[in-house]
């Protein structure tokens, strides 16, 4: 086997360069192996977890107008909207009636929306509803605490009081600044997005991160993501997974190129060599599906994510039920284990 690989297999930190030379220059099927005689070593036992949570997009109105994003909406077009707390509630009932005891808040960045918004829908359904809640991308942080004369620290700790319990990597996409120019200028740089996510592992917000590749990014670029990630974890200690995306058709000012399995593989493993401080790689069946899901945990991975019980930005090539996600993870060789967004 390559001598990079055995150096990450023997758990040694690789450089950027080689993990660079290993992403351009090793065969896929070499680093695919690698990784999974790492994930066996970091987490014997055979098993694979799996979390059920809905996702509530509780405003669909966003300033930030990302080129590839097909579900924000302008502030006075007829589709826009903000959920009240009964409409939140419906859906978190619903959730619960299918299993699910976690929500995913998420939306846009809307200016329109009052600091005691967020706080109601936080204190319902901890308090009332009972359930665990991740919510909230960096920008929308940063923004609701620009928009209400905070710095972010206060905010995270008026979130945190009010139930938010963990906060997602969303927003990444490349951490690379001229890939954030073409895919959205008014997102965080890429500095900030790593700043604004230690920021709220530090304050008891854990949570993920992820890439998503398949438009204009070099391998430099996939690179520099891992280490930006790989140094955040290293200062904050806050990721819990890592989880690699593919970009999905969804406007047409965004150009997207095809993403091969083996591809998406290799990358997948890298993920799992490189970042020696997360402790767990997450395979996208939601971007991904079940086919090439199933190889991913033979390639590093061992966790498929949630069920999704609503996805509004993304086409789900998922898992809806439970017991679908049990038997897929059965059906693919392993021991399926439920665990809470933070891996409790």
């Amino acid at each position: 086997m390559n001598s990079l690989l055995n150096k990450a297999i023997a758990q040694e930190r690789l450089t950027p360069a080689e993990g660079l030379e290993i992403l351009k220059n090793v065969p896929w099927t070499e680093v695919v192996e690698a990784a999974d005689t790492v994930r066996k070593a970091k987490h014997p036992g055979n098993r694979v977890g799996y979390t059920a949570f809905r996702i509530v997009n509780y405003t669909n109105v966003c300033e930030v107008t990302c080129s590839f994003c097909s579900f924000c909406r302008p502030a006075k077009h007829p589709e826009a909207y903000i959920l009240s707390l009964d409409e939140i509630r419906q859906k978190t009932l619903e959730a619960k009636a299918k299993g699910a005891d976690q929500i995913f808040l998420q939306g846009g960045v809307n200016k329109e929306i009052p600091l005691n918004y967020y706080t109601d829908v936080l204190k319902m359904l901890t308090q009332e509803l009972d359930v665990k809640v991740r919510g909230f991308s960096p920008v929308e942080l940063v923004r609701i605490a620009e928009f209400n004369n905070i710095p972010l620290d206060e905010l995270l700790d008026i979130f945190k009081e009010a139930g938010l319990s963990s906060v997602p990597g969303a927003g990444a996409e490349i951490l690379s600044d001229r890939m954030r120019q073409i895919l959205s200028p008014k997102k965080l740089p890429a500095q900030q997005w790593c700043d604004t996510l230690a920021a709220c592992h530090k304050k008891g917000l854990p949570g993920s991160a992820n890439i998503v590749i398949g438009s204009a990014e070099t391998a430099e670029e996939v690179i520099e993501h891992l280490e930006y990630v790989r140094k955040t974890q290293d200062i904050a200690h806050g990721f819990k997974s890592f989880v690699v995306w593919t970009f999905q058709p969804q406007t047409d000012k965004f150009p997207i190129r095809h993403v091969r399995g083996d591809e998406y593989l290799k990358l997948l493993a890298l993920s799992r060599l490189y970042l020696d401080n997360v402790p767990h790689i997450e395979v996208s069946l939601l971007g991904m599906g079940l086919s090439l899901g199933e190889l991913g945990l033979h390639a590093g991975a061992d966790d498929i994510n949630s069920i999704v019980i609503e996805e509004n930005v993304l086409k789900n090539h998922g898992l809806t039920t439970i017991e679908q996600a049990e038997n897929f993870i059965k059906n693919a060789g392993f021991t399926p284990y439920r665990r809470s967004l933070n891996f409790d």
